[in-house]
């Protein structure tokens, strides 16, 4: 079994995963005065015991990096990874402050396509010759020597978004569920990488840019992955897409989403006790607060 997490936390992204192995994965963050005690009093309980927290970054912008200060002088963060680059901000808040920081410093494992490590897709031992699973995270993209890719990291280094830069995660369990995160990858981006773009068959895909239609993922992207479910992100809803033809679930709604994966199953619960997804199957789960309904693989 494993649990995963993603915060209602307005106009931004976070998530985490418990993993059913010796790991804990924070990915992204946006904290405000309002959420970041309740927030980080959580991850510290959902993570106790865990041998390795990992802290994801898909990118630097503000909304998904928020909170980052506060998250690691709380958790002290010894492993945080990002796409190599160098972005820069003309405004430079504490957060991308921390960022830099982290990014340059020797916590950092710098995510690519393929890329292989101890324990987030490798199994082994550790200094004391104790077995540890991995996390079932692979990086899907970026690749490094996609020339789009690089005028991606160009324009973050001058200053400018660094939407493009940021990193394709999927998370999956043997004979379970796969799930996919975008950061905030914007159409015509994926447009021009499609073809250098290989992505599996998913079952819960969080749409990239909160599901704006800015970030819209093309055709031939959503027919490869032909996702069971795709949850819609925080943002102002004249901005979102519907993904017709999809079955979907609306965080400005449903509010905390909650994901219980045990084997072929993943058991759905939103904080909204109003919200309902009756594309999913009722199988009477009352494990936390509210049931949705099961996604069976």
């Amino acid at each position: 079994m494993s649990l995963v997490k993603s915060h209602s936390v307005g106009h931004g992204d976070m998530f985490y995963i418990k993993h059913n192995s010796d790991n804990f994965t924070i990915i992204d963050s946006f904290l405000d005065d309002d959420n970041k005690e309740r927030i980080l009093n959580e991850l510290i309980k959902e993570s106790e015991g865990k041998g390795i927290i990992r802290f994801i970054s898909t990118h630097p912008d503000e909304d998904h990096i928020c909170g980052l200060k506060y998250i690691d002088d709380k958790m002290k963060l010894l492993n945080f990874y990002c796409a190599k680059n160098d972005a820069t901000k003309d405004e430079e808040s504490i957060d991308f402050n921390r960022y830099c920081e982290l990014r340059d410093s020797s916590k950092a494992f710098y995510l690519e396509e393929g890329c292989s490590r101890k324990w987030m897709n490798q199994d082994g031992n550790d200094v004391n010759g104790v077995h540890r699973g991995s996390s079932g995270i692979n990086i899907l993209w970026p690749n490094t020597n996609n020339k789009f890719y690089k005028e991606a990291l160009q324009v973050a280094k001058e200053g400018g978004s660094p939407n493009n830069i940021s990193v394709i995660i999927k998370y999956s369990l043997q004979g379970g569920v796969t799930i996919l995160w975008m950061g905030d990858l914007e159409t015509d981006f994926m447009e021009n990488i499609k073809d250098d773009l290989s992505l599996p068959k998913v079952n819960i895909l969080f749409a990239p840019h909160h599901g704006r239609d800015s970030g819209k993922v093309p055709k031939k992207l959503l027919e490869e992955m032909n996702p069971d479910v795709i949850i819609i992100g925080e943002a102002p809803e004249e901005h979102l897409n519907n993904y017709t033809g999809y079955n979907t679930i609306w965080q400005n709604d449903a509010e905390d989403i909650l994901f219980d994966c045990v084997g072929s199953k993943v058991h759905i619960y939103a904080s909204n006790n109003s919200y309902k997804a009756s594309f999913l199957d009722d199988e009477k789960k009352n494990d936390y607060k509210y049931y949705l309904g099961t996604l069976n693989l």
